[in-house]
């Protein structure tokens, strides 16, 4: 995707963003607005209700902390360009793409099982944004020699390019060495929707790749001496 499609991709998320959360703002001004219109048409005198509403608002602003902890968080969000609709966040152990940001709560369609989770804007510091980034390690031999394993994992990183939903592959080399493998990383770039997926069909890849030049995944193991 060029630059110029990207901005005008972030653009209109953050178009829909903003104009769900105004109108979310506008439509509850409009309760409180048209709920003050019934109390005077009932003959109930708002503006000595408003005068005393002093000690009542500390009464409910006790009970409404909660709500609207929420609505500053909301707003927040919106500001502060946390995530936009459209994005794909996680909380918990639910990750899935925001459908919609609103003054207290932000909804998600989860990507395991597709039902619809409401997160208390509250909860901010909890979500994650996720990244259009998977990175996968590939274990090779401790016995395989450097150059072969250059060799190979380019051939993993071209057969893994190939796979549906995969934008790019790089190879970034040795990142780790353990009792039995040479662990060498891939970094895979992906739209975040298809993250699982695209994850599941790499492993797979990278195990097919291995096992088509008879090498075996490699394992921890233990020599047992008898008495």
């Amino acid at each position: 995707m060029s630059d110029k499609k990207l901005k005008v991709f972030a653009n209109n998320k953050k178009r829909k963003t903003y104009l769900r959360m105004l109108r979310s703002i506008i439509g509850a001004a409009v309760v409180i607005v048209v709920i003050l219109i019934v109390l005077q048409l009932f003959g109930i005198n708002v503006s000595s209700m408003l005068a005393g509403v002093g000690i009542a608002s500390i009464i409910i602003g006790f009970a409404l902390q909660d709500a609207m902890k929420d609505i500053f968080r909301g707003l927040e969000i919106v500001s502060d360009n946390y995530y936009d609709i459209g994005d794909v966040i996680k909380f918990g152990d639910n990750m899935g793409q925001v459908l919609s940001i609103n003054l207290r709560t932000t909804k998600i369609q989860d990507m395991n099982t597709m039902n619809i989770v409401s997160i208390a804007n509250r909860n901010i510091n909890q979500v994650e944004v996720v990244t259009g980034y998977i990175y996968i390690s590939a274990p090779l031999p401790l016995r395989i020699k450097p150059t072969a394993a250059s060799t190979l994992m380019t051939e993993i990183a071209h057969n893994v390019q190939k796979l549906p939903n995969v934008t790019s592959v790089i190879s970034q080399g040795l990142t780790s060495i353990t009792n039995s493998s040479l662990n060498y990383q891939l970094q895979i770039t992906c739209d975040p929707m298809n993250q699982l997926q695209v994850r599941r069909d790499a492993l797979g890849c990278i195990a097919t790749t291995l096992a088509s030049h008879k090498i075996l995944l490699p394992y921890t193991e233990l020599t047992v001496h008898e008495k």
